[in-house]
């Protein structure tokens, strides 16, 4: 286009919603250097943090969600939600995009919702095979929806969805190249095995607690951890930081993460999945039984019908996490069979397929 191109994106709370998001953005500036991107994100949330240092402006949005139990916090939600709606709409008007993205987050509802409004064309990426009641209701006057799995019918109207696949960040694409880079940055050997303990970037208290009794299996073996334990529960577990065992409450560089890892424990989040599908390292999955419609559970028994990854339950762990631990570190041919299976269902140009449907929205 002959003008400059200008684009709205929204999505935070969680790595999962913000990492797709700049993805979506750093396409977007490759394809047009000259595009103005503006980011919308939730007061007080990580994106508002994260999203500055990926070089993107963003303004906040006075907004949470509900809480499922009863809560004193969701007094507040009918004025965090008219606040987030006319600050929404304010930042429309004043920008004036041509497309309004939103991979979800508490934001990207009154954005998407004001841009909608003002019939300036929106997409959503939903990552998830369960979709969360936001996108759900957004997906009625989106004008197209990328999304990750099949079967996405029941929730959003079939003519606007496209399969693309997840986002994923560009520096995960050639994590293979970077082993050297990334043994030294984490000052790991390399005759010794390494184990990534992902939990989320607020954290998973039952992986905590699970990586915490089993230290001495892994001090045993002299593996060596590099454990992710979460910014909500850093302060707890970053007593067991030493040798063999390194506590973080935030990766930055997770491509070199990804890169030191011989295998990897993780949660069952859409984003991870697609991550660890590009990586191609092996994988025990734990899913959080404590999301919507368990769809963790789901994509982790569809990863593991392909025999592309190990699941144990969290009600499993008491009795199969140690025997299925022990078989990932001891049996170099279990982990090349998960590490090639897991490679074929990664969907590498999930970006760009993302970004060519934003092109025909502003074409």
């Amino acid at each position: 286009m002959n003008r400059q191109l200008k684009v709205i994106i929204s999505g935070g709370g969680t790595g999962g919603h913000i990492y797709p998001a700049i993805s979506i953005a750093n396409e977007i500036k490759r394809r047009y250097p000259n595009a103005e991107l503006l980011f919308v994100g939730a007061m007080g949330r990580m994106e508002m943090d994260k999203v500055p240092q990926a070089g993107y402006k963003i303004e906040g949005l006075w907004i949470t969600g509900l809480e499922r139990k009863l809560s004193i916090k969701n007094l507040s939600f009918p004025l965090k939600l008219v606040s987030s709606l006319l600050k929404a709409k304010q930042i429309i008007k004043n920008f004036g995009p041509d497309v309004v993205i939103g991979t979800g987050g508490f934001a990207s509802g009154p954005l998407l919702k004001m841009a909608n409004s003002r019939n300036i064309p929106t997409l959503i990426q939903e990552q998830n095979s369960y979709p969360g009641i936001t996108n759900r209701l957004l997906g009625k006057q989106a004008n197209v929806i990328c999304t990750a799995y099949e079967n996405l019918e029941r929730f959003f109207p079939a003519e606007k969805i496209k399969i693309t696949g997840n986002p994923v960040r560009e520096d995960l694409l050639s994590v293979q190249d970077k082993r050297e880079e990334a043994l030294s940055f984490f000052k790991l050997k390399e005759t010794k095995t390494t184990l990534l303990v992902l939990g989320g970037s607020l954290g998973a208290r039952r992986i905590n607690q699970l990586i915490e009794a089993n230290l001495p299996l892994f001090e045993e073996r002299e593996v060596q951890v590099i454990w992710q334990t979460g910014s909500l529960y850093y302060e707890e577990y970053k007593k067991h930081h030493k040798v063999l065992v390194q506590t973080h409450a935030f990766l930055n560089r997770m491509d070199l993460a990804y890169a030191a890892a011989d295998v990897i424990i993780s949660r069952v989040g859409a984003g991870s999945v697609s991550e660890l599908c590009i990586v191609g390292k092996p994988v025990l999955f734990i899913p959080s039984p404590n999301v919507a419609e368990d769809h963790q559970a789901k994509n982790a028994l569809a990863l593991e019908a392909a025999d592309a990854a190990l699941v144990v339950k969290e009600d499993e762990l008491e009795t199969d996490f140690e025997k299925t631990m022990v078989l990932m570190l001891e049996s170099e041919k279990v982990r090349k069979q998960l590490s090639e299976n897991i490679l074929k269902l990664a969907k590498p140009n999930a970006t760009a397929a993302i970004v060519d449907e934003v092109e025909k929205l502003i074409k």
